[in-house]
């Protein structure tokens, strides 16, 4: 093996490696909560007692009226 012949030298590429580095940053979002406001109203009842009244004239006779029996 005195004689070794100097093979040329060859070069393979295989597919690129991709390799990330993340960077995160802060965003301010802005998020919207709508509220409804309903305002109700109710009516409620409160008794209001109102009385009313008739005023009659009636005439009695004395005959109408009975007589008493005295005892003795």
């Amino acid at each position: 093996m005195a004689f070794c012949p100097t093979c040329p030298e060859q070069e393979i590429v295989d597919p690129p490696q991709t390799f990330y580095e993340n960077y995160y940053h802060p965003q301010v979002v802005n998020v919207i909560h709508p509220i409804e406001i309903i305002k109700q109203h109710h009516c409620v009842p409160v008794p209001n007692h109102i009385y009313k009244y008739c005023v009659k004239d009636v005439m009695c006779h004395v005959s109408s009226v009975k007589k008493r029996k005295k005892r003795k």
